[in-house]
């Protein structure tokens, strides 16, 4: 990844960014020799959903309360 002097990229902006996403290398912008921010080429995230694909991490109980009693259930109340 390059670097660039924030005045540079100021003054070059459109062709900097321009570059960036035609090459899609990122650039670090830089003010007094420190970076600032940084520009990277755009990446769809789109993700695909898959109905049902976490269906086999769960667990389903039939009956929750009988293993602990009935007396605790209703002492909740």
């Amino acid at each position: 990844m390059t670097s660039m002097a924030i005045s540079v990229f100021k003054a070059h902006a459109l062709q900097v960014v321009g570059q960036v996403a035609s090459s899609k290398v990122g650039l670090v912008i830089t003010k007094r020799g420190k970076p600032v921010a940084q520009v990277m080429p755009y990446q769809s995230t789109a993700a695909t959903l898959t109905p049902g694909k976490l269906a086999s991490a769960l667990v389903f109980e039939k009956d929750i309360i009988s293993p602990l009693g009935a007396k605790i259930w209703e002492a909740a109340r």
